[in-house]
Order: structure tokens, then sequence, then C-alpha cells
């Protein structure tokens, strides 16, 4: 039985109209049309994961063009990007009522991942906002669409 999920980065990706994001009430990140990043570390992940990982959202063709169809990228409309650690996408809810995170890659590792991830996405020259690592954030997203896509690739892919 082939594996639903690595054990890479996962980033749930969402194309957005509009999304910001706040800690403690204050705005710390916000784009408009775009695409919002949810993104879990793993202890596995290598700068081969974040540099594909980075690509993949950058490139992927989920705009629509003048006709309707699916053939832009975030690159090709311009749009920005807001990107937020998630470590909550590693919690692992098949046993008992509380979640366990032992696949989340721990704070200061993800952290340097989450930069590598960030920097990359930066050499786009597109708008690339971020929240603030390891706070506690309120995340507003209004959706376009809605287009919501789950992005993670077995080793060795």
């Amino acid at each position: 039985m082939k594996k639903i999920f690595s054990n890479l980065m996962r980033v749930i990706l969402q194309r957005v109209k509009e999304s910001r994001v706040e800690v403690t009430g204050q705005i710390v990140g916000k784009i408009q049309k775009g695409l919002n990043l949810l993104v879990g570390i793993t202890p596995s992940d290598t700068e081969q994961e974040v540099a594909w990982m980075a690509r993949k959202c950058l490139e992927l063709r989920i705009f629509p063009d003048q006709s309707g169809k699916l053939s832009q990228s975030v690159q090709d409309i311009e749009g920005g990007l807001l990107v937020i650690s998630q470590f909550t996408l590693y919690g692992d809810c098949r046993k008992g009522r509380r979640p366990s995170f032992d696949k989340a890659a721990p704070g200061a590792v993800a952290e340097q991942i989450y930069e590598q991830f960030v920097a990359k996405l930066r050499d786009s020259n597109l708008q690339i906002e971020t929240g603030q690592f390891g706070a506690m954030m309120d995340v507003y997203i209004e959706n376009d669409g809605p287009v919501t896509l789950i992005l993670e690739r077995e080793s060795g892919e």
C-alpha cells in the first residue's frame, strides 16, 4: 500500500484574493491577490527539498487566464505570497485524543529551514510576506475559488 503522506516538507497552498497575519492585534504580513502558504517542516528536510518546494509554489499554474483556464502561476500574475510556519501540519491524530507532533522539526531546526524557504521565494522578486515564527498568530484568508492544494513529495522524487 502506498503511503499517503511523506516525511518531508508539507505546504498547504491557498489561492487568495487577500490574506493577512496578525500577532497581538498587529498586522505583521499582508498580501492582495496571490498565495497563502502554510508550511510544515520536518527534520528530514534539506536544501534540495526547500528549493523544490519553492519552485513548485512559484510555478504552479492555478490562476485563470482570460478564458478562465488555469494556466498562470503566481509569477505570471505578479501576485504576493504570505508564508506562515505551521508545525501542526505534522500533527498525528491516529491515536488518542491529543495530536502528537513528533514528526515536526524542533523549533530551532524548523526556523532555519523556514528562513531558507522564504529566502528562495524572495529570489522571485515577488512580494513575500511572513508571519512571526513561533508566535500565536491570527491568519485571515479570503480564498479565491476556493483553490486549496496540499504540496509534498515522496523521498527521492
